[in-house]
This record gives C-alpha cells, structure tokens and sequence, in this order.
C-alpha cells in the first residue's frame, strides 16, 4: 500500500494545472466516499481549496479520537495505511479551514457486499413487465427487456459474469420479493434468457426512438434484435458451469439452436461498424460505434462465449467461433484508436466494452488470445493513467474540456472503474486498481457536486432501493421519463457536466421537477438509463479480480501447502466479498474437483465480521487421484487452486 501512496501522491503532484486552483474565497468540506473504504485497498478523499500542506485528521465517531493524520496535496488527502481493525466504527475526516466530512465506513468488501444485490435489483425493477407471456413490445419505450433500452442493453451478459465473480454472495440472497416473480439473480438471467429468444426475430413497432439501425443503403431495422444473440451465447456458456440445475437441457438446446441457426445471417461473427443511425442531437448522424447496438468489443465478447459453450458439445463447433472472437480482438489491438473520442468517450454507455472485452479474452482462454493481446491493454492503462491526471481522477475529454457539456456521463467512472480492475488484474499494475478505486469514489460523492450519483428519492427509500449509510443523494431526479425509474432500486441519475468542473458552485434540489436538463453551473439530472446501470454492475463485477484468495492451510489453520496425503485433514480458506451481516456469522462454499466429480465444500465465516470463510476436509485414504482442483467463481472469473496428492 505504501507503493500505491508514494504513487498516488506523485501523481497528484505532477499535474496542476490552472482549471485544479482555485481563488475562490468560499470553503468547501472534504469529499469523501459516502459508503465508505474497503480494506486493503486505495483511500482518497478531495478537499477543494485546500492548500498544500494543511493538515488533515481522522477521527472516529465512537471514541471522538484521532486515529490517522495526514497532510494535502493538490487538493487530495489520502490514507491507504489506514486499516482498522474495528470495521463496525464510523470515521469522519476533518480537514483544518475546511470543517468535517460525512461518516464513512472502513470494511472489508464493503462496496461489494452493500452494492451487488442493488446492482442487479435495478434490471429487477425495471423490466416492462413481469409477465412474458402479456409482455406487450410496443408499449416498452425502445422495444427491450429493460423500459428505456432495446436488446442492446446486453443484461444477460453482465449479469452472468457478474453471478460467475461472486456465485455464493447471490445464492445467500435467495429470497421472495413479495409478490414480484423474479427475486434472485439466477431467475433474473433465466427471465433475460427467456426474453431474448421470444423476441430473436422481433422487428415491429417500439414507440419513439432516436434513430434506426442497420447498415447505409440497406433496409433499415426498427428493433436491434440481433443483439438478442449475445444475450443467448452468454446463457449457452453459463448452462455448463452453473446454470444446469436451473435450466433444462431441452430449453438450453432451443437456445443454443436459434443462435447457431442465425449468427453469421445476424452478423454476430464479426464486428459490426456504422449500424446506427441517430437523430439524437449529441450524436447526430452514422456512429462507427455507439451504445445504441453494436459496442466496440462486443464481438469478442459474443463469439468467446459461444466458443465456451460449443467447446463442451460432442457435435460442437468451437473453432470457427474462436477464429471469430480472435478477429474481433484482433480488430481492437489493430485499429482501437484512444485519439479518437468515437472509440472512447463518446461512445458513452458503451465504452466500458472495449477494453473488459479485450481483457476477457485474457480471463477465459488466455492462451488463446491473439498476439499483442496484453500489450494493447497496457497502452490503454497509459493513456487512461494520462487523461486521468488530475485531482478527481476523472478521466477528462481533453486539455480544455473535463466532461460533455449537455449531456450525461454515467457511461463514464461507474463503468470505468470495472475496465481499470480487469486490465490491473492482468498486468498486475496496483497503481491502475488504485485508480479504478477512485472512479468510485467519485460514484458515491468524491465528485464536483459532492453527492452520490443516485438521487435519494423517498420512492427509492421506502423500497429499500439506496445505499445505507449514503447521506446525499444527486440533487435532482427525473422519475417519470421513457424508463420510469424514479422507483428503481439503485438507479444511477447524473453525474457533472463539464460546466461543474472543478467544482459545482451552486446545487439546487428540486426533485420530481426537472422535465428537461438544466445546464450551466447548477447540477442537473437526466433520466438514468439501463446501460448506464449495466457499466456500473461491470464495476461491482472486475472488482472482485484483485480481492478474492483462495488458499489451503494444514489442519491447525497455521501452514499453507500446496500438497496433500492420503488420509491428511487439511483447511480450506476462502477470502470473498461474503461478509453481509457484519453481526453475524455468514456463509459461503467452494467446488472440489475429483476425476470427474464435482463436489460443493460448505464454508463458514471463522467468527462474526471476519470476513474469512473456512472449513476442514478430511483426504480419503483410499483417493487414487493423483490431484484435487479447487476453485470459487465461474466463466474465466473464478480463483483455483491445485493440490497434487502424494501417494
């Protein structure tokens, strides 16, 4: 940690320009993340105004004592050293001229265990019905699964990696939701699963959109029912790892076969370029890539996934689909250009695709991958380090403008963050994970306006829709737009246009009243947007790739091996973002690979709010395997381990 500091601080030091100082006579409070820090990770707070050098202080709310000092640089104060040991403790962090901050916690997977389940109850709430069977398409506002967003929206996909990252975390929250019919993660992806193949030849009316789709001088498509196909692979890839128990074989072979019948006649083998056109004044016109249907990345990811499934069947065909996925990335490290804002920001929503694609294939068939492969993430890393060099670690637009003046930026840190895991991951680049720690942070208040990007509506509270703990909330919302979400839990509602840089001088509140978007130095809302929750639970998903440990000790807990004996009674300890209740003793489980056999391991926390989950296995004397494999997680995403047996 001490090398993400001296990083960090080195960073923020390098680069002042005149947009990051002020002369402004009012004092602005520290910025903290609302939520709060997880442990063993990069902690920052922004504190605007501050000159270098003063003085800032930690205290705790428990004991009124201060329990770390630091000095600010560049309007930044951080404290990664600071790792309590009493996680149950709120701290506020007093800056001298400048007064105190919000409370915040500091945890172990504190943002995973308090943000994924609110993470997929948004795409919960906000289907256009419940009810496939009355599901009426022309009555959804873009015609899709989700109110608001066409097929392109991609759920599935996103929410089956992000149960593969973390399975047991979901399969604790196996709860009813009232008289809901989806309440769980697995139902959710099944209800996704179901939609996409009801609908793979839909092309009928969907209300008012901002434009059409297809290639130039060719009939145009008014529903993007292609994308219907990505959402099946990932459901094909998942069926063979977790999704057996909960998807008959018959219904997966419906899906796999309406995606084999009609990949390459929906041109899901490769990448797709100008297929929208858009009316929209912030992006008028052809896009060579847009969020509207066909991402930059999206055809490695699709064709990896079929490849993962076909790969398992006797009549399979999991080479042409690897050639596919390989050209697609072949595409990213070959023309990919971060100079040019068509293929970074100004894709908004969609952004996040890219590099986590590129990175995917890295996670699931890393020997697969083209060359230059991880060169072309570490470019990326570069650049984004580079644009990202100021003192919100907002990744800017360019030398003279931070963020899109009219329109939203959701696509922006909430998704960002997820990208900067996977790629830190692979390049073991700590700087970079501290980075992405920063993105969200800016989520959850450490931003220009100082709130979290979700409006804390009493809709959203009444429903246990919002962060506990998370004292101010966006402060405008837009709850009766084309997606209704003003009673979605965990929907993201804005984020700072460039005007609010650095700093928003000026918020007005006026939730449920904003019908159109207010510009200029007050903070304003749009309606949040099913892709910009899909880049978030990207974020809640990667974020898990540098965090998770899997390990096995001796039967007294003291010795890590990394082989065993016949008759030899060994531990197993999992390290997982599994710790809900920190008031008491909470579960979890691994896989334990035999030969052929597959067995589930039940693991239990090894005392209230230690956020380790452990159990003893006992090796049978008679075992005439030569190793076991264990592993937690799923789909390229999963820790494992192997333990040769010595006979």
């Amino acid at each position: 940690m001490k090398r993400i500091l001296l990083a960090a601080l080195l960073c923020a030091s390098a680069y002042c320009n005149a947009q990051e100082t002020t002369s402004d006579s009012k004092k602005y409070e520290p910025y903290v993340n609302q939520l709060g820090y997880n442990l063993g990770e990069s902690k920052r707070f922004v504190c605007y105004g501050a000159e270098n050098d003063t003085p800032f202080h930690i205290i705790s709310t428990t004991t009124s004592k201060v329990v770390f000092e630091g000095k600010m640089l560049n309007n930044e104060g951080w404290f990664s050293e600071f790792e309590p040991k009493e996680t149950q403790d709120e701290f506020v962090i007093k800056v001298d001229g400048h007064g105190s901050s919000v409370p915040f916690l500091v945890a172990d997977y504190l943002l995973e265990t308090t943000s994924s389940k609110l993470g997929y109850d948004f795409f919960v709430d906000v289907r256009g019905f419940d009810d496939l069977s009355t599901y009426d398409m022309a009555a959804v506002y873009g015609g899709g699964p989700t109110r608001d967003g066409g097929a392109y929206g991609l759920e599935t996909i996103f929410e089956i990696l992000q149960y593969a990252s973390n399975p047991a975390l979901f399969d604790n929250w196996k709860t009813e939701l009232g008289d809901k019919k989806v309440a769980d993660l697995i139902d959710l992806i099944l209800w996704h699963a179901e939609f996409a193949y009801k609908y793979v030849d839909y092309n009928g009316p969907v209300k008012t959109r901002h434009g059409t789709l297809g290639y130039q001088g060719q009939p145009r498509m008014t529903y993007d029912y292609w994308n219907t196909l990505d959402q099946l692979a990932v459901v094909c890839a998942a069926y063979h790892s977790f999704l057996k128990p909960y998807l008959a074989e018959e219904t997966y072979q419906k899906y796999r076969k309406v995606c084999l019948d009609n990949w390459e006649a929906y041109d899901r083998h490769k990448v797709v370029r100008f297929w929208t056109y858009s009316t929209k004044w912030v992006d008028e016109g052809f896009q060579e890539f847009n969020e509207m249907g066909n991402a930059y990345g999206q055809s490695v990811f699709r064709n990896l996934l079929m490849y993962e499934s076909e790969k398992h069947e006797k009549d399979g065909s999991p080479d042409k689909f690897l050639k596919w996925a390989q050209s697609g990335a072949s595409d990213i490290i070959n023309n990919w250009d971060f100079n040019n804002p068509r293929h970074m920001w100004w894709i908004r929503n969609a952004e996040h695709i890219t590099p986590q694609a590129l990175a995917y294939f890295l996670l699931l068939a890393p020997e697969k991958a083209p060359e230059g492969t991880k060169e072309k993430l570490e470019d990326w890393a570069l650049h984004i380090k580079q644009k990202s060099n100021n003192f919100w670690k907002y990744r800017k637009h360019s030398e003279t403008e931070w963020a899109h003046p009219k329109t939203k930026e959701l696509g922006g840190a909430p998704a960002l963050g997820g990208s900067m895991f996977a790629v830190a991951h692979l390049l073991n680049d700590p700087d970079l994970r501290a980075l992405g720690w920063a993105q969200t942070d800016f989520v959850f208040g450490v931003n220009p306006v100082g709130t979290h990007l979700s409006n804390k509506s009493e809709a959203r509270l009444k429903i246990g829709g919002y962060w506990d703990g998370v004292e101010n909330g966006w402060p405008q919302s837009h709850p009766k737009g084309y997606g209704e979400l003003g009673s979605v839990r965990g929907t993201l509602d804005g984020s700072p246009l460039d005007s609010q840089f650095p700093i928003a001088e000026k918020i007005e509140k006026i939730e449920g009243k904003n019908e159109g978007r207010v510009f200029g130095k007050n903070a304003y809302a749009t309606e949040g947007w099913g892709v910009s929750n899909r880049g978030w639970q990207a974020t809640l998903t990667f974020s898990t790739l540098g965090s998770h440990k899997l390990k096995v000790f001796n039967s007294d807990f003291k010795k890590e091996i990394s082989s065993v004996k016949p008759g030899q009674t060994i531990t197993i300890q999992l390290n997982a973002a599994l710790n809900i209740d920190r008031n008491a003793i909470d579960k979890g489980w691994v896989l334990l690979k035999q030969g052929e056999k597959v067995e589930k391991i039940q693991l239990t926390e090894t005392g209230v709010n230690t956020g380790i989950f452990a159990s003893k296995l006992k090796i049978p004397k008679n075992t005439d395997v030569n190793f076991y494999e264990l592993s937690y997680g799923f789909l390229g995403l999963e820790k494992k381990l192997k333990l040769d047996v010595q006979h």
